[in-house]
């Protein structure tokens, strides 16, 4: 995986668990769609994308009981942000069965459980 800059509020376990998640599948979206190599660093503008999804998560109000951006009553992205982290998702959210098996299972679980956990 790539590296980024470790942030000091990044620290709860969710939200770290949520950008390794959003991480492998910026990742997944850019070796399919700009990077040739499976061994290449993120392009400029998925980069880019990465460097906001971490800010965003570092200012995540909800923390530890942070549910999964579909279900989330905030939405953290503006566009352009927005419609290129929902086409990565939307492409890559299938793939991390296959890629990522361990990160995709325990998302789904997460997600369900913060779901019952806010009814």
């Amino acid at each position: 995986m790539t590296m980024h800059p470790h942030d000091p509020h990044l620290s709860p376990k969710a939200i770290a668990r949520e950008l390794k998640t959003v991480e492998a599948m910026i990742e997944i979206y850019c070796r399919h769609h700009h990077t040739p190599s499976p061994r290449a660093q993120l392009c400029p503008d998925c980069t880019q994308l990465l460097q906001h999804a971490t800010l965003r998560l570092s200012k995540c109000p909800f923390k530890e009981n942070k549910p999964a951006c579909k279900n989330c009553r905030i939405h953290c992205y503006r566009e352009p942000f927005k419609s290129r982290i929902r086409e990565v998702m939307r492409y890559s959210g299938p793939r991390m069965l296959l890629h990522h098996p361990f990160l995709a299972c325990r998302h789904l679980i997460v997600q369900q459980w913060v779901v019952r956990k806010e009814r």
